[in-house]
């Protein structure tokens, strides 16, 4: 499914306050992989068919050190954005299809690097950038079971920049809507 398919019956609320579940966040990936035009974000296909965990780790890096009459100090150095996505593994989802094709499971280097979203559904808010796709198994699990799927996407390049579904979306709009009208 494609980030406009999903966010075409719902209203985004900049302002929404109230709870939020983890159904609440949307990770969606640019399988085009910079071939050709851009990719505008509603292009984006949203990784969720089987999926029953995404779970979103900032993992910060930290430097410890002592000092004299100080004691034990911690600085933060930096921050390594990771995303892993488990669930079962579901043949015909564009996501998953992409994540587990021979070319990304083998690749390495750029081969495997792709943009990505991630942003609250409730509010639009959220960040994008750039992940590298770990593909850590391909299909597990015991007989009569459903065949598990492992895959992290590790952040690389620069920090994520932050982002907000519903500004950039109705930017891309008009955009495309003057580009058309002048033809």
């Amino acid at each position: 499914m494609k980030v406009s398919e999903l966010m075409q019956e719902r209203k985004v609320e900049p302002n929404y306050e109230g709870w939020v579940t983890n159904d609440d966040y949307v990770f969606a990936i640019d399988t085009s992989m910079g071939k050709g035009a851009a990719t505008n974000d509603g292009d984006y296909v949203v990784v969720e068919m089987g999926i029953a965990g995404l779970d979103s780790q900032m993992n910060p890096v930290t430097q410890d050190k002592q000092y004299i009459r100080s004691g034990q100090n911690t600085m933060k150095t930096g921050t390594q954005r990771s995303f892993s996505v488990t669930g079962d593994r579901y043949a015909g989802d564009p996501a998953q299809d992409f994540c587990l094709s021979h070319k990304m499971k083998y690749g390495t280097g750029n081969n495997v690097v792709v943009n990505y979203i991630y942003f609250n559904i409730l509010n639009g808010k959220g960040e994008r950038g750039q992940v590298s796709v770990i593909v850590n198994s391909d299909g597990s699990g015991n007989a009569g079971e459903s065949s598990a799927v492992d895959i992290e996407f590790k952040k690389i390049g620069s920090n994520p920049t932050e982002y907000t579904y519903g500004a950039e979306t109705a930017a891309q709009v008009a955009s495309e809507t003057i580009q058309k009208s002048t033809k």
